[in-house]
């Protein structure tokens, strides 16, 4: 009877599904053949963007390419970000890597200050007129690079190298543009792109990740593949620094609290870590919470005597309404499982 009920549900959206995909194929057929312009800039941009509503790991992946860029390469960074839900998303902010304190998540978002604080010789733009913002701020930065963040779908930028990331956890049936599905844009929108990153892809069968770069081929079949898992780097507090290695709590319980796009992956991450979740609780994506939705976790930790868990990007902002040693983030990095000479060869092929 469900399966009955939700494919006359499906058929019920198929007609809005193809018009939704088809205003976005229209879309980018009308910038790639210049009916709609494009800014150029004589810098090479890198786009990091989905397909998908979020939860892909775009954050940590960002992390990493930054990082890759910054430290490795010696490259002046500028990373283009929306700021989602801050103050300054319709408007506009810079921020500079290593700086821990003075700038609010209210204003620029969490994931422009998580970026900030974790990285260096990086500088961070908000807001969502992205071209308008790189015109705005190159003099004062003067980049070698400039990272595009989420940005498959913000064509109004001529970019080098787009890189497309895909959370290997998600069911194919999902795959199925707005509303019928989780897809912003339909798989031909891979046309545009050069390399596709398969995040989570220690935590599924080989024969599910061949299954969706079957998908990706049809579409791109010159596409290259990179497999990606993430490792904790460890647990911190609310003041960033890191008080135990993940071992600490392996065997023991925890609460879990995530207000991120798929929190149901970090719950499983967590487990997969052998620590045991008593209550999982899950906040809206960039959530901003307040302090008596967590006073009552707190309550709750110290009848239980556990520790609240949550993740580095909602600390931001937990940070700002509570103070408390019962709080812990857990800290991850990008680790390549296949792919990644590729990666960094496409990468570099953008200075050429």
């Amino acid at each position: 009877m469900n399966n009955f009920v939700s494919n006359i549900f499906q058929a019920f959206l198929f007609p809005l599904t193809c018009l939704w995909e088809w205003v976005y194929r229209i879309r980018r057929f009308m910038y790639n053949y210049g009916l709609l312009k494009k800014n150029y800039f004589q810098v090479p941009i890198i786009s990091i963007g989905n397909l998908t509503f979020g939860g892909t790991g775009k954050t940590p992946f960002t992390l990493w390419l930054s990082d890759y860029l910054g430290q490795e390469k010696g490259k002046r960074v500028l990373v283009l970000m929306r700021g989602y839900k801050g103050n300054l998303e319709h408007g506009s902010g810079l921020l500079k890597s290593g700086a821990r304190l003075g700038y609010n998540p209210f204003d620029y978002g969490d994931e422009a200050l998580l970026l900030a604080r974790r990285l260096k010789n990086t500088f961070i733009a908000v807001g969502k007129k992205r071209s308008e913002n790189l015109s705005h701020y190159f003099d004062e930065v003067s980049p070698d690079v400039v990272l595009l963040d989420d940005g498959h779908q913000h064509l109004k930028l001529e970019r080098n190298l787009n890189i497309v990331l895909f959370d290997s956890l998600m069911s194919l049936d999902k795959y199925k543009v707005a509303p019928g599905g989780y897809m912003r844009e339909g798989f031909s929108a891979l046309k545009d792109a050069e390399v596709v990153v398969l995040g989570r892809a220690d935590l599924v069968t080989e024969s599910k990740l061949n299954s969706l770069k079957e998908i990706v081929l049809k579409y791109n079949p010159r596409i290259k593949f990179a497999h990606i898992c993430y490792r904790p780097t460890g647990l911190f507090n609310i003041s960033c620094e890191k008080v135990f290695d993940v071992d600490h709590l392996v065997g023991k319980r925890v609460i879990c609290v995530a207000g991120i796009a798929s929190p149901s992956s970090f719950f499983k991450y967590v487990e997969t870590l052998g620590i045991e979740i008593i209550h999982q609780v899950s906040f809206p994506d960039h959530h901003y919470f307040k302090a008596e939705e967590i006073s009552r976790l707190i309550d709750l930790s110290k009848e239980e005597d556990v520790y609240i868990l949550t993740t580095e990007k909602d600390i931001v902002k937990l940070r700002r309404v509570v103070d408390t040693e019962r709080l812990l983030y857990l800290e991850i990095k990008v680790e390549f499982l296949s792919g990644e000479s590729e990666v960094k060869k496409a990468i570099n092929s953008t200075f050429e």
